[in-house]
């Protein structure tokens, strides 16, 4: 997809409205409902986190989007494909600035280099009690991205070509927190399997460019 197409519908992807829960349930887990239920009575008390969704383009004015490892560490987002992005600071200002921060913190990215086009569809990780806000940004030219050793175990560039490509679309079994094997929707992504609140999140970008572009 080339960057030029993006610069140029910046516009639309403003001004469209979200397609929200009708684009991330087509990468929902199959026990997310039940879960759901379950955490009713904490989902009112749930922390704040927000992520960035940063499009640029490569060398070859391809357009990417970046995703990070996390380090294993003993938690439940151990090893986990994620967004740029964390939990909200007593210093932040706004869930945009929270996004901001932790995507320069984790690669590297300075905010002020980021242009903010959309607020998406905030998703709520059973897991860890998390509501999570993303935001969709551009940047002009290719980062230098820089991983944060302690937290980012790797930089994933993605491209988006690869998003949009059903073929990488793909059923894969996978162990939760919750010591289960289970079957879930996910996309193959640079050898990387990306699903949960991760995937429910590209798959609504997904179709936000696919009907803007």
């Amino acid at each position: 997809m080339n960057f030029e197409v993006v610069l140029n519908s910046i516009s639309k992807i403003e001004n469209i409205s979200l397609p929200g829960q009708a684009s991330q349930f087509k990468m929902v887990p199959p026990f997310r409902q039940e879960l759901l239920k379950k955490q009713q009575g904490s989902i009112k008390d749930a922390k704040q986190s927000a992520v960035l969704a940063l499009l640029y383009p490569d060398s070859n004015y391809q357009t990417h989007i970046v995703l990070i490892l996390r380090k294993a560490y003993k938690g439940v987002h151990s090893a986990q494909i994620s967004f740029p992005g964390g939990r909200v600071e007593d210093t932040d200002s706004s869930l945009k600035e929270t996004a901001l921060r932790e995507t320069h913190e984790e690669v590297g990215v300075p905010a002020k280099r980021v242009k903010i086009i959309k607020e998406l569809t905030n998703v709520y990780i059973p897991p860890s009690n998390y509501f999570v806000q993303p935001y969709l940004g551009i940047m002009p030219s290719t980062p230098e991205l820089i991983k944060e050793e302690k937290e980012v175990e790797e930089i994933i560039q993605v491209r988006m070509q690869d998003v949009f490509n059903e073929e990488y679309i793909i059923t894969k079994r996978v162990s939760t927190s919750y010591k289960i094997d289970v079957e879930v929707p996910a996309f193959q992504l640079n050898g990387h399997v990306v699903w949960g609140a991760t995937a429910m999140m590209l798959s609504e970008i997904k179709d936000i460019l696919k009907a803007s572009l």
